[in-house]
């Protein structure tokens, strides 16, 4: 290898791609153009045939009793809560090492998150500290499948009977994951949040969805709430006499999913299977290529227990091996054409946080954690040539800044 083929693109050097390869990347196909198009000449654009037909396809993926589609994974967040009666006063307790919505959507809701520290080796919310953090104010347990990889469920629900709370499983990185042989979302946590974001599994542009393996109340409650609280669907109204008439029970909000997001949604989950198949494959694949860097710290691999969905493939730099940080190591890789991010700061880092009185040092755990995170790109477009060019730009990024 040359000097110049050596020297790091950011130093002036080549980069190993001309064009950055996305951390996450939707797939979109003939078969999805037309379902969206039947929906566009139809009759109904929104409160549909197609939301209810989606919701069907979601119940069966994930193994639940019923489903509501709604706009966004942080909208089904907060209707989680709300339809839980979680509100003023209250607290949920769940991880900082999350995207925001996990834990905003109980400041939404008036109530106060609480944060309890992961499992180094999962990343996911250790249930020992989950259980000390819990308070005569706690009303619900909410992990969080990060990355796709299943919270120790079976553990949470039982500190869940113990004490008399809730469990809420943010399942937005995890459709397709698997927890002893079943699909994440059919229990034993009582709701589950899930995130149609296109960075996810399947995409329906935006939308979200709140399931429940046998709380079907709780999801009726999502149903009003995601469109203002009315008590009665437009559909139904349309085939009443009085079609005019509905009432307002409780205080709702507009966060209905459109049917041709839904018809979206609907095409994408036929291939969902194989959408997840491959992430497994590009996980191992990983796996096996990046054991010989020992300035990483991989993901924890798949078990008889856990089948994650790889929603992302998380590292993290040991970095008292290398003579750079983290910032320094992103920005040689995105010059490579590695388009790698970070998941995530903790929550509490964020300056929102800190005006509301919370202080870094409290999770330590995840706090180590984060300041050598880094995310690889994982899509099931990917291709293994792809694959093998984020570990060439590893290879020439460590290999510089390595002790």
């Amino acid at each position: 290898m040359s000097n110049q083929a050596a020297r790091l693109a950011i130093e002036g050097g080549s980069p190993v791609r001309p064009s950055m390869l996305p951390y996450a990347m939707h797939q979109i196909t003939d078969e999805d153009i037309a379902a969206v198009s039947a929906v566009l000449r139809g009759t109904w654009l929104t409160t549909g045939p197609n939301v209810d037909a989606f919701e069907r396809a979601v119940a069966a993926a994930v193994g639940a009793a019923s489903v509501a589609a709604v706009s966004s994974g942080t909208a089904a967040l907060h209707l989680a809560y709300l339809a839980a009666g979680i509100g003023p006063g209250d607290e949920i307790v769940t991880t900082p090492l999350t995207f925001a919505a996990t834990a905003n959507a109980a400041l939404n809701c008036g109530a106060r998150p609480v944060f309890a520290d992961i499992d180094e080796r999962t990343m996911n919310l250790a249930p020992a500290a989950a259980e000390a953090a819990i308070t005569p104010r706690t009303k619900a347990l909410v992990p969080v499948h990060y990355s796709g990889r299943s919270c120790e469920m079976d553990e949470l629900r039982r500190i869940c009977d113990r004490r008399g709370l809730l469990l809420i499983e943010d399942a937005c990185h995890a459709l397709g994951a698997v927890f002893r042989g079943r699909p994440v979302g059919s229990g034993p946590a009582d709701l589950a949040a899930w995130s149609f974001h296109p960075a996810k599994h399947i995409a329906t542009g935006e939308g979200g969805a709140v399931s429940s393996p046998g709380r079907p109340e709780l999801v009726e409650a999502v149903r009003r709430l995601r469109n203002h609280g009315i008590n009665v669907d437009a559909r139904m109204r349309a085939g009443s006499k009085a079609s005019w008439f509905y009432e307002i029970d409780r205080l709702g909000f507009n966060y209905r999913l459109a049917d041709f997001n839904a018809a979206l949604g609907t095409s994408q989950l036929k291939r969902l299977a194989a959408n997840v198949a491959r992430r497994r494959e590009l996980a191992a694949l990983y796996a096996r290529e990046l054991a010989r860097f020992g300035e990483l710290v991989l993901p924890a691999a798949d078990d008889a227990d856990h089948l994650s969905a790889w929603h992302l493939y998380m590292v993290r730099l040991r970095l008292e091996r290398l003579s750079a940080g983290r910032a320094e190591v992103f920005a040689a890789l995105r010059a490579e054409g590695i388009g790698v991010n970070v998941h995530y700061m903790p929550v509490y880092f964020h300056p929102l946080y800190e005006r509301l009185g919370y202080r870094r040092g409290l999770c330590p755990v995840t706090e180590r954690a984060y300041e050598g995170l880094i995310t690889l790109p994982l899509f099931a477009a990917m291709t293994n040539a792809d694959l093998a060019d984020v570990v060439a730009a590893l290879d020439k990024v460590l290999g510089r800044y390595r002790r």
